[in-house]
């Protein structure tokens, strides 16, 4: 009996798809049957993962050299992929920096506003390039990434929190279509961004995020592969109503996920904490006025 793969035909666009986890993603959708669209900065790394999805799994994957960052490079990139495939069926917003490391009265400024414009910027500028698309074919899963920085990683961090609220906004905005919007925080894996990050940590003597760095690219961070099923699970049917949520790769069972979808939805589960003005907040019996958790 054949197997079914999951994304047999859909056409999956990857930013940041020549290497680390964007690779790995490419691969793992390659394996469920996926045509392919690369998208990066480095036209080398894009031929490598083209090279290896089409050796291991004889699948279709064209290249782009775009900059995620300049709205007109991503909508030429998107027109690209149309023209070859005519459709986009899945998005993964992966394309990524690590930023200045430091204090936030050290980093330089416009190096922090260039992680916020990588990271946040290039999620809204794929987000809005490719949901008209999906909105008149009635089809569309979106998948972001996510992801904790730490102490020293204020640009990073915030443009992670800010992509996981725009995920929870899009997700309301698209209630009652076919469209999912998800975040994925992957873990402390082993790529090329933690090699940076370890160093540069050693660099300003943030031994913390030293030590770390030097776990995590020995062996010892989280799995490149579990991160990658979890894509494409969110890009996959199996993903079902799910939407507006943060999964966690390293810690979710999301493989329980699809018989509990009415639950999830139902609750707070996989969110940031947000305020709802017609819901009391709970209060602390120390301080009866004051809520239990902060803002």
């Amino acid at each position: 009996m054949a197997t079914i793969r999951r994304l047999e035909g859909r056409v999956v666009l990857i930013t940041g798809g020549g290497r680390g986890i964007g690779q790995a993603i490419a691969r793992a959708c390659a394996a469920e049957g996926a045509r392919l669209a690369l998208v990066s900065r480095t036209a080398s790394e894009l031929d490598e993962t083209a090279r290896l999805v089409g050796d291991e799994h004889g699948a279709e994957a064209i290249t782009i050299v775009a900059n995620v960052t300049d709205y007109d490079q991503v909508r030429q990139a998107f027109s690209q992929t149309l023209a070859h495939y005519g459709c986009i069926d899945v998005l993964v917003n992966n394309a990524g920096n690590i930023g200045p490391v430091g204090r936030v009265w050290d980093n330089d400024p416009g190096e922090w506003a260039r992680t916020i414009a990588v990271h946040l910027m290039g999620v809204f500028y794929g987000c809005h390039a490719v949901i008209p698309g999906m909105l008149e074919r009635r089809r569309g899963r979106i998948v972001n990434m996510s992801g904790v920085g730490g102490p020293n990683s204020s640009a990073y961090d915030a443009a992670k929190t800010g992509i996981v609220n725009l995920t929870e906004n899009l997700a309301l905005e698209l209630q009652g279509t076919p469209i999912t919007v998800n975040a994925i925080s992957p873990g402390s894996i082993h790529t090329r961004m933690w090699e940076e990050n370890r160093d540069l940590a050693l660099a300003i003597g943030d031994m913390a995020t030293y030590q770390r760095g030097v776990q995590v690219t020995s062996g010892q961070g989280a799995s490149i592969e579990r991160a990658a099923a979890l894509a494409v699970f969110l890009g996959s049917d199996d993903c079902g109503t799910l939407s507006g949520r943060l999964i966690r790769a390293f810690a979710d069972r999301f493989e329980d996920f699809p018989g509990r979808m009415e639950e999830i939805m139902a609750s707070e589960a996989y969110q940031l904490r947000r305020v709802d003005p017609d819901r009391p907040f709970p209060t602390s019996p120390s301080y009866p006025n004051l809520p239990i958790e902060g803002p």
